[in-house]
C-alpha cells in the first residue's frame, strides 16, 4: 500500500459562479464538498489508478467528522488519522466559469499540542511498519507542529526502509530536505524560495546539494523539470487545458509515488506526472482526474534534456 501524510487535513469545498466580481453577490451553480488536503487528495488519485492508499494525519471537531464521513465512501482509501481537540480547516475554492480561473480561501487548521503530536508519531511509527511501498509528506503545518516535523517524519520512513516524498514549502521544506528525502515535489516559486534562484535547474541542483535525492519541480503551464541522479529532463505537457487547477500538483505527487514503488523509468514517470497533472484541470474537484483526457494526453507528453546549468546555486 501507500501511505500519505495530511498534518493539516481540510474539508475542501468548491463553488462554481457564473463570474467572480468582487463586492457583489453571487448566486453558487454548483457545490462540491470532499475530503482535503494534499494527501488525502493523492490517496485518492492513487486509488482511482488502482493503487490502495492509506491517509493519516491531524482530525478534529464537527468538520472533522464530515470529512470522516465522506472518506468512508472513498473506494481503495483506507482511514488512518489521529483525533485532536481543535477542529479540522475547511478550505474554499471558487471557480470563475467565465475566465476559468479559481480563487482560493484556506483557513489556518487547528492547534496541535505537543501530546497529540507526539501520538501521532507513534501512530506513524505503526503505519511505516506494514506493507508500505513509499510514502508521501505532504502540505502545510497547522500551528503547535513543529517546523521541522516533516524532517522528523522523513528520518522515520529513511530508518524502516519506505522511500519518501516530500511536497511542502517554505522552512518546513528547507528542513526536510537535510533529512534527505527521496523526492521532492516543490513548484518553482517553492524551489527559488529555499535555495535563492530564480533558474528552476539551477535551483533544482541546489536543493541536491541541501539534500534532496530527486527533485520534481512544477513549472505550471510550462510542464515539469525532473533532477536526478541519473539525469535531467523537462516535460511538455503540449496543450494548456481551461478548468480548475486545484490538486494538479497531488495528482502529479500521486503519478510520481506510483512510478517510484514500480521502478518505472524516470522519463515514464515524469510524462505520467505532467498528462495526470493536466488530467486534473479537466476535473470538478481536487483529488480527481478526467480519465479520457488523461490517456489522450499520455503519449503526447513530449521530454526533452535541458542543458546543465554553467553556474551552481
Amino acid at each position: 500500500m501507500f501511505l500519505t501524510v495530511t498534518l493539516n487535513a481540510a474539508l475542501d469545498l468548491t463553488y462554481r459562479v457564473r463570474r467572480l466580481e468582487p463586492h457583489a453577490s453571487h448566486r453558487i451553480r454548483e457545490v462540491t464538498e470532499r475530503p482535503g488536503g494534499k494527501g488525502l487528495n493523492v490517496a485518492r488519485v492513487l486509488a482511482a489508478l488502482g493503487h490502495g492508499a492509506t491517509v493519516t494525519g491531524f482530525v478534529g471537531g464537527g468538520t472533522g467528522e464530515e470529512l470522516r464521513g465522506h472518506l468512508a465512501g472513498e473506494p481503495g482509501v483506507r482511514d488512518a488519522l489521529v483525533p485532536v481537540s481543535g477542529t479540522t480547516r475547511r478550505t474554499v475554492g471558487v471557480v470563475d466559469e467565465t475566465t476559468g480561473d479559481t480563487t482560493q480561501f484556506n483557513e489556518p487548521g487547528p492547534h496541535v499540542s505537543p501530546a497529540e503530536w507526539t501520538a501521532f508519531l507513534g501512530a506513524y511509527r505503526e503505519l511505516l511498519r506494514e506493507d508500505v511501498r513509499a510514502v508521501a509528506l505532504c502540505g502545510s503545518l497547522p500551528p503547535g507542529v513543529p517546523v521541522g516535523a516533516y524532517a522528523a517524519l522523513v528520518r522515520e520512513a529513511r530508518a524502516a526502509g519506505v522511500p519518501a516524498l516530500l511536497d511542502t514549502s517554505g522552512e518546513p521544506l528547507r528542513r526536510g530536505l537535510a533529512a534527505r528525502p527521496e523526492l521532492i515535489k516543490p513548484n518553482a516559486q517553492e524551489l527559488a524560495d529555499i535555495t535563492g534562484t530564480t533558474d528552476p535547474l539551477r535551483a533544482a541542483r541546489g536543493a541536491q546539494r541541501r539534500g534532496a535525492r530527486s527533485v520534481a519541480a512544477s513549472l505550471g503551464a510550462d510542464g515539469m523539470l525532473l533532477v536526478t541522479p541519473d539525469g535531467l529532463w523537462h516535460a511538455d505537457p503540449v496543450e494548456r487545458l481551461a478548468g480548475n487547477p486545484t490538486g494538479a500538483g497531488d495528482s502529479a505527487v500521486a503519478a510520481l509515488l506510483s512510478g517510484l514503488a514500480e521502478g518505472l523509468a524516470w522519463r515514464d514517470m515524469l510524462a505520467r506526472a505532467v498528462a495526470l497533472s493536466a488530467a486534473t484541470v479537466r476535473a470538478p474537484a481536487a483529488g480527481e482526474f478526467d480519465a479520457d483526457t488523461y490517456a489522450r494526453l499520455l503519449p503526447l507528453v513530449r521530454i526533452s534534456e535541458p542543458e546543465e546549468p554553467d553556474v551552481p546555486a
